[in-house]
């Protein structure tokens, strides 16, 4: 599932900001570059995605809108091949924080309900302490 699409890049960014990010070949054609777009746009899904399969059981039923907003502001900055400025990178950092708080639960997606994955609530490794069998006590004899 995208949570984004060329659409809405457009729409939030304008046709001339994607026309000059994406058209990379040797003499520019004055268009957006679809290929270039879907592989940031993928590359994108992939980020996210990994945030969320730690709280959300994934593909999502409906994208969030901010999902959406999340997902344009990463693409925007994957597009950019030189030093992007300084709201681009803003703006990415600021997606990159969002999305550790999903991660996180400290931010919840406002998502049907079931989608949220049930889990233990920690992380790390589990450790149960028994009795051990094996002491100086019971070896008596065999020290």
């Amino acid at each position: 599932m995208s949570y984004a699409t060329l659409a809405q890049l457009i729409d939030r960014h304008g046709e001339n900001v994607l026309i000059l990010l994406t058209d990379r070949g040797v003499t520019p054609l004055g268009m957006i570059d679809a290929a270039v777009v879907a592989r940031a746009l993928a590359d994108t899904d992939a980020v996210i995605d990994a945030h969320l399969k730690a709280r959300y059981i994934l593909p999502l039923a409906e994208v969030p809108p901010l999902l959406v907003d999340l997902a344009a502001a990463i693409a925007l900055w994957k597009l950019h091949r030189h030093e992007p400025n300084q709201k681009v990178k803003d703006d990415y950092s600021d997606a990159m924080r969002q999305l550790r708080a999903l991660s996180e639960g400290a931010l919840r997606l406002p998502v049907a309900s079931g989608a949220e994955s049930i889990g233990s609530g920690g992380t790390g490794a589990r450790v149960t302490d028994r009795e051990r069998p094996l002491t100086a006590d019971s070896l008596k004899g065999y020290i």
